[in-house]
């Protein structure tokens, strides 16, 4: 469990505090406009973010409801997190406390599929474009005209495309662990490569009905991937709770099962990827001890990158980085988005 701040409102239920119930400043009160803070001191997640000053919150997008995580100053310039698979937005617990400290307003959404109200049935409902479009959608509620995006393994697949489409709306990039998406197809379709061979287990996640292997004895395979981030049976459980059912976990895997990685070569193009260079400050951080994601993607991303670009190599650190090595990565992130200012709303 980590301790920071206090700042977590006491109550028996997961009650909705809206905009009637403090008064507030301007920044204030587009937050209170448009999100729903949640009490809910029966969860697990509510257990381990005691004390550390982040607010579980809801936000509406249209048809669908995306459960999210804030922190930090109201008037603070505005960062986005995005997690992976098997995570939630737990998993920017360490962060969310630093950034929140610098002096920044951060949000992490539980994207779709994992927020219970945004689960849409159907492999299709799950293609990047979708994905990309959420966090779009995500920014324009908030009233975010420009901000920083940070993502983790799959979040930083979305996190590459979203620049890719929507670059005006970013001062800063950080993917975490996934290379570029036309670095990844590369790597991945080398035969005298390694990332095919460390992508197989891919193909495990597309089987129709693999989510219950995942959580047959006890999700005894599930709990195996948390372990691999030295998380103690109490740090896994809100993780679980997001990802514990059959139907939760199915959709997350429908990411997988919905999109090619390795596509051919576009007709009349030379690339295998719609995502174009990335004319955006970026910071990509890959570690050397990552078993799903290869050196090759990794130093072929520069490649992809024409904005100012910081590449960061964590060595003796594996996929997990943003808990096994929450400190060094909030050293080099803070210290990176902070060298660039833009304004914002």
């Amino acid at each position: 469990m980590i301790k920071e701040e206090a700042n977590v409102d006491s109550g028996n239920s997961r009650d909705v505090i809206r905009e009637s119930d403090s008064p507030a400043d301007s920044d204030d009160k587009i937050l209170e406009r448009k999100l729903n803070f949640i009490n809910d001191n029966e969860s697990a997640l509510t257990r381990e973010l005691a004390g550390t000053g982040i607010q579980q919150v809801t936000i509406d997008i249209e048809e669908y409801t995306f459960d999210a995580l804030l922190a930090g100053p109201a008037d603070g310039i505005p960062v986005l997190l995005l997690h992976g698979f098997p995570s939630s937005n737990y998993q920017w617990r360490y962060q969310m406390i630093s950034l929140a400290n610098a002096g920044y307003l951060v949000f992490a959404p539980n994207q779709r599929g994992y927020s219970p109200l945004a689960r849409p049935i159907g492999v299709p409902n799950y293609l990047a474009d979708l994905l990309v479009e959420d966090i779009l959608r995500i920014a324009d509620v908030l009233e975010w005209n420009k901000f920083h995006l940070v993502g983790h393994d799959w979040g930083a697949f979305v996190a590459w495309s979203f620049a890719g489409s929507y670059p005006e709306r970013l001062i800063t990039l950080t993917p975490i662990s996934v290379p570029h998406p036309e670095a990844f197809a590369i790597a991945l379709s080398d035969p005298s490569g390694e990332q095919a061979q460390m992508s197989g287990y891919m193909n495990f996640f597309r089987q129709a009905g693999s989510e219950n292997t995942f959580l047959a004895n006890n999700a005894e395979l599930l709990k195996g991937i948390y372990q691999s981030a030295d998380l103690s049976e109490t740090e896994m459980e809100p993780y679980l709770e997001v990802l514990g059912t059959p139907d939760a976990l199915s959709a997350a895997l429908n990411w997988y099962r919905a999109n090619n990685f390795s596509p051919d070569l576009l007709e009349g193009a030379e690339r295998r990827t719609g995502v174009p260079d990335i004319q955006l400050p970026t910071m990509h951080i890959w570690s050397s001890d990552d078993t799903a994601l290869g050196r090759q993607g990794a130093e072929l991303t520069a490649q992809f990158v024409s904005g100012d670009y910081r590449y960061e190599v964590f060595e003796g650190v594996n996929h997990w980085v943003t808990e096994v090595a929450s400190e060094a990565l909030n050293t080099v992130l803070i210290d990176f988005i902070s060298s660039y200012t833009s304004e914002h709303g």
